[in-house]
């Protein structure tokens, strides 16, 4: 098994001092408020507040001043925890929201008695093609209907007032590894959703549906196909030519699964599309290429789904950096002129500025350390890169950030009053390296990186060295000038995305199960709620009979939650999900947690040798990992798989992970993808990984 070495971590400190380019210390004024846009109303009833996407809230009843006055109106079990990843919605005094396997609920908002309840009843089978997590971003609203997407590639309207299904289609091949965890827009009485599934080989596009009937509009294609089938237009035969080899047998990638903005004065509707298939740029395309339009923000015209213009934010993706994260819409001074701009944080580590009328780059500057590129140049738009960091076909490179980016699909805000762009940032390092064994199979994690390069080191000065440099934090952004303002320290890489308001408040979830208020101007930290569960989702805030109310969905869950949950233990109970809601005056509490009486059973012996036990690892790592936890260690949001009765037999693991039989629970079977000769190594492995301590050895929750 490969290590990562204690030298090289230390280099890596060193160079995420070096590669810092804003400096730490002296808190710098704050930039004067830029010109104001439209806002958020009374009513939370779009996904990021308003088409702005600015999650900024006009209402001003709660303020630094009264915050402490702040508690908990009511709270709703959703009935599921894992990865509650929803913004909720409020119109006409009901709020929606979604949990797990895609299950909506209505709401009364004032008191939080379930009005309806909808089960779409997805494949959950589907779990095995979705990389991190069975989650879902929430619901749109539309002229009486709620829209909503599905794990299993559905989207389907509801009537709000009764929770009828209305119509119900299907918008990807579902015998392909497509999924859906993102939330539809409504632009025009159009339906806009993406999809995903760029790590199992798929090709990315965004529909449009009519809100009334379901029916298919349009369909924008965001990476090139087979050219033998000819393309759909002259954009998708231009962005071929950005393209080598032959991509297609790979799927391509760029999957638009997060992020949308519209401009009605423009009517432009700008998509974030996401990362190569596979992430290994020199067995997607050999011999580079930009690549379009992976990693890129597309404008539309939304009625027709035409090609307006791109900025690409990676050229030539090569480590799974996406553009799909959050995208805000404001009018910026700049130079003395006011812009009307596209701002993004995406993964890759630097802020963007960008005019929203023609793509044309402002500004840019990194808001974490960073270390494959050493700034972007104006003149191009192109990031200078570091040469070792484009590492396919050269040794392994520690880099930040890594695949879970500086930013990840948390929701920033952005606050028109202090010109502030608050960031829910990530420091995550990571060891890219080729897969020398490397052999396209489609529904598998097709990353073309050597897995076990990405498994934490065992070595106890090792790991400690890398839980040191995993970092998460508040960032206050100043996006006129480039440099951060303020910013909180956080004690997990992993929390949640951001609300601010007109009262001066900044409200954010953390891993620590707490929802916290900071003052919007200095990061000061002002109140806080034990959530019981690590909150990831953002929060919202709606007004009823002239009463402010701040919602939040809690639930613990995503991809860091399940590769290194149980590495990096969140302090929260991971069977806990709520919708909760506050409001000033209110004295609520949550029910008391019950503590866990389960016993971790003894193992099998560990008999294997130490090859079998060495390809077992292999398989895990393909095929487990992103689930289970590295080194079988879980979150305990998915079963530990250490303490499994399953492991007793070759025979009885079969049952499972090959012929299906808890499919209907979440997993998947893994047919065609494991043999029986690899489930022998497999449990091997897991049995090994059972007897040995690892959690003890580390000091794991200490």
């Amino acid at each position: 098994m490969k290590m990562v070495h204690l030298p090289a971590l230390q280099s890596a400190a060193l160079v995420c001092a070096s590669v810092l380019l804003f400096a730490c210390g002296k808190t710098p004024a704050p930039p004067q408020p830029v010109i104001a846009v439209p806002v958020v109303a009374k009513e939370w009833n779009k996904h990021g507040g308003t088409d702005a996407e600015q999650r900024f809230s006009v209402l001003k009843q709660i303020t630094p001043e009264n915050i402490d006055q702040l508690g908990l109106a009511w709270a709703f079990d959703l009935g599921v925890s894992r990865g509650i990843e929803a913004t909720p919605l409020v119109v006409d005094g009901v709020i929606y929201v979604t949990a797990t396997w895609n299950k909506v609920f209505a709401l009364d908002a004032r008191s939080g008695e379930l009005l309806w309840q909808f089960d779409p009843q997805v494949d959950r089978s589907k779990a095995a093609d979705l990389c991190c997590d069975a989650v879902n971003r929430g619901v749109a609203y539309s002229a009486g209907k709620i829209i909503t997407g599905t794990i299993d590639g559905r989207l389907l309207a509801i009537d709000a007032k009764t929770g009828k299904k209305l119509w119900d289609v299907i918008t990807v091949d579902q015998s392909k590894p497509y999924t859906i965890t993102g939330a539809p827009r409504i632009v025009n009485g159009k339906a806009i959703i993406g999809n995903g599934g760029a790590e199992y080989g798929v090709r990315g596009y965004v529909s449009a549906y009519d809100v009334n009937s379901g029916e298919m509009l349009w369909r924008f294609y965001t990476v090139p196909g087979n050219p033998e089938d000819g393309f759909e237009n002259a954009t998708m035969a231009k962005a071929a030519k950005t393209w080598n080899g032959e991509w297609w047998k790979y799927g391509g990638g760029g999957t638009a699964w997060d992020s949308m903005a519209y401009d009605a004065e423009l009517d432009l509707l700008y998509v974030g599309v996401g990362n190569g298939s596979p992430w290994n740029q020199s067995i997607r395309s050999p011999g580079g290429g930009d690549n379009l339009y992976l990693s890129s923000i597309v404008a539309l015209r939304p009625d027709t789904g035409e090609y307006v213009w791109h900025y690409q934010t990676t050229p030539g993706e090569t480590w799974d950096y996406t553009a799909t994260q959050h995208m805000i819409l404001a009018e910026l001074e700049i130079g003395g002129t006011a812009r009307k701009v596209i701002m993004q944080a995406p993964k890759n580590g630097f802020f963007y500025v960008i005019d929203r009328a023609t793509g044309e780059l402002l500004s840019a500057n990194n808001y974490v350390p960073i270390n494959w590129a050493s700034h972007v140049d104006m003149e191009t738009g192109r990031p200078v890169e570091v040469a070792d960091a484009r590492w396919g076909g050269k040794a392994p490179y520690l880099q930040l950030p890594g695949p879970m980016g500086g930013h990840n699909w948390h929701p920033m805000s952005f606050n028109p009053g202090t010109g502030l762009v608050y960031i829910p940032v990530l420091e995550t390092p990571f060891i890219y390296g080729d897969d020398k064994s490397f052999a396209y199979t489609e529904g598998r994690w097709n990353t073309g990186s050597d897995s076990a390069l990405a498994s934490l080191p065992t070595d106890i000065a090792q790991f400690k060295a890398v839980k040191a440099s995993l970092k998460g934090r508040l960032l206050a952004w100043d996006p006129v000038n480039q440099k951060p303002v303020w910013q909180v320290e956080h004690n997990s890489a992993w929390n949640g995305g951001v609300l601010s308001t007109a009262g001066g408040l900044i409200f954010q979830g953390n891993a620590d199960a707490k929802l916290v208020a900071y003052r919007a101007d200095n990061g000061e930290r002002l109140w806080d709620f034990f959530a019981q569960t690590g909150i990831v989702a953002p929060p919202i805030s709606y007004e009823l009979d002239g009463q402010q109310y701040i919602a939040v969905a809690s639930g613990w869950g995503g991809v860091f939650a399940l590769v290194y949950g149980g590495l990096f233990p969140a302090e929260s109970d991971p069977g806990v999900g709520r919708l909760m809601v506050f409001k000033l005056g209110a004295k609520a509490e949550l029910p008391a947690l019950v503590e866990s009486s389960v016993v971790k059973p003894t193992p099998p012996a560990s008999t294997a040798d130490a090859a079998t036990i060495a390809k077992g690892k292999l398989i895990y790592d393909i095929n487990c990992t992103v689930c289970h936890g590295d080194h079988v260690i879980s979150s305990g949001l998915i079963p530990d798989l250490r303490w499994s009765p399953l492991l007793v037999a070759d025979e009885a693991m079969q049952a499972v992970v090959i012929d299906g039989a808890l499919t209907s629970r979440g997993m998947p079977s893994f047919k065609g993808q494991i043999s029986k000769a690899d489930l022998t190594s497999l449990r091997a492995y897991i049995i090994s990984a059972a007897n040995d301590g690892l959690e003890a050895k580390l000091e794991i929750g200490k």
